[in-house]
């Protein structure tokens, strides 16, 4: 291997994300107290791989009292977020960047190794999880390399450090992680002394949280080749592991290409609902598994709803019901959806022609409230919103014909008939 400060790796001098002012404030801080730092990790892989860089993570030799002396001597704001692991977080510019001290495990029990703080850029590399992921860049944009992740960058491929399985036993998360990297970085079939010891090690994927889950299969789901690593997952025996409901990968596969065909952004809770709902049921148990939010639970509900039908035979005053009722977004991830369990092309034009609804005819304001009804003679009380709800389900099923007149002429012939 070429010694890993080599001129013969690529130099990331001038990147904007290197020279920004906030970044380089950090760099200066650590710098002014005689303290080495590098940026490393993820924004180093994608820099390489002229992706964008959104966080900027910074290791150094300083110890974290010492971090923080000098982020304050430098006027910037700094905070013991992980003393622990060696972790300062030190804010620049109104933005944060996480500081940690170079480590090397001395013991592995799970996600909370113990660690020793040490000087030796090459041991703080081989306690990492991938080579890709063990890259360093000086602040004048020297690229240090000491486990060859420049290769595995280049060959787009996603490679355990060390023994792979000793990696994952460190932390049961790294299975999902090595299926989420592949999928956004990968290229070609993952890599396979990582993909035996996944399969090997499965069984500690039941030992994570329902939050550590979430983050990384929704991440997953959602990269360019999610759904063909969900379903790599799924073939070796993994999926059953993180999901409570029977996994169905073609259908992801199907709705993905869907995605593609509309030019749409991926979008990781329906693609989750495609894979793992079927049932009402089914979103209620991910919600268990997942910790998933009131509103992403809410929507995997829907995602799962069959009735009323929307698909391009029904009739079009049924889809603009559903528009009015679930609004533009909801409606077409459930256009989107059904239309991958219909098994149709992703071509087909009266699908897409049910999905760009929204964009023909937007749903009216039903233009009559409460006050409307008291004025109609009916006394306050739950009789008002009952028939202002039985009034707009009128309005509705007439496929929103009746003008206002017409709403107040029915209106008054209802409270009378009360």
């Amino acid at each position: 291997m070429a010694d890993p400060s080599s001129p013969e790796l690529p130099s990331l001098a001038g990147a904007d994300w290197l020279t920004r002012a906030d970044t380089q404030a950090v760099f200066a801080a650590l710098a002014a107290r005689g303290h080495a730092a590098r940026a490393v990790g993820g924004a180093v892989r994608n820099a390489l791989l002229g992706r964008p860089v959104i966080d900027v993570d910074i290791a150094t030799p300083a110890r974290p009292e010492e971090v923080m002396a000098a982020a304050r001597a430098a006027g910037l704001a700094a905070h013991p977020t992980g003393l622990a692991h060696g972790t300062v977080t030190v804010v620049a510019g109104h933005v944060a960047h996480e500081v940690t001290t170079l480590r090397e495990d001395v013991e592995a029990h799970g996600r909370h190794a113990t660690v020793a703080f040490t000087d030796d850029w090459a041991a703080d590399a081989r306690r990492r999880d991938f080579t890709i992921n063990a890259l360093y860049c000086s602040a004048d944009g020297q690229v240090f390399d000491p486990l060859g992740g420049r290769t595995d960058v280049a060959a787009r491929r996603v490679r355990f450090i060390g023994q792979a399985r000793e990696r994952i036993r460190e932390d049961y998360l790294r299975i999902l992680r090595f299926f989420r990297l592949t999928a956004e970085y990968g290229e070609g079939p993952p890599d396979l002394e990582g993909l035996a010891a996944c399969v090997a090690e499965r069984d500690g994927l039941t030992r994570l949280s329902g939050e550590r889950v979430r983050q990384e299969m929704l991440r997953l789901l959602a990269a360019p080749r999610g759904p063909e690593l969900a379903r790599a997952m799924q073939e070796y025996g993994l999926l059953g592991f993180v999901l409570p409901a029977a996994p169905r990968p073609g259908l992801l596969a199907r709705l993905a290409a869907i995605e593609a065909r509309l030019g749409l952004a991926a979008d990781a809770l329906l693609r989750l609902a495609a894979l793992a709902v079927e049932l009402p049921e089914d979103a209620d148990r991910l919600r268990e598994r997942l910790r998933l939010g009131n509103e992403e639970h809410a929507r995997l509900r829907y995602a799962a709803l069959r009735a009323p039908v929307i698909g391009p035979t029904v009739d079009d005053r049924v889809a603009r019901a559903d528009l009015y009722a679930n609004g533009a977004a909801a409606y077409r991830a459930r256009v989107v959806l059904a239309w991958a369990r219909s098994g149709h092309a992703p071509e087909d034009p009266a699908w897409q022609r049910r999905y760009t609804l929204p964009e023909r005819w937007q749903p009216p304001r039903f233009p009559l409230g409460g006050g409307d009804v008291m004025a109609a003679g009916l006394a306050p009380g739950p009789r008002v919103g009952e028939l202002l709800r039985a009034l707009e389900a009128w309005w509705i099923a007439g496929d929103f014909m009746a003008d206002e007149v017409a709403l107040r002429a029915r209106l008054h012939q209802m409270a009378r008939e009360i």
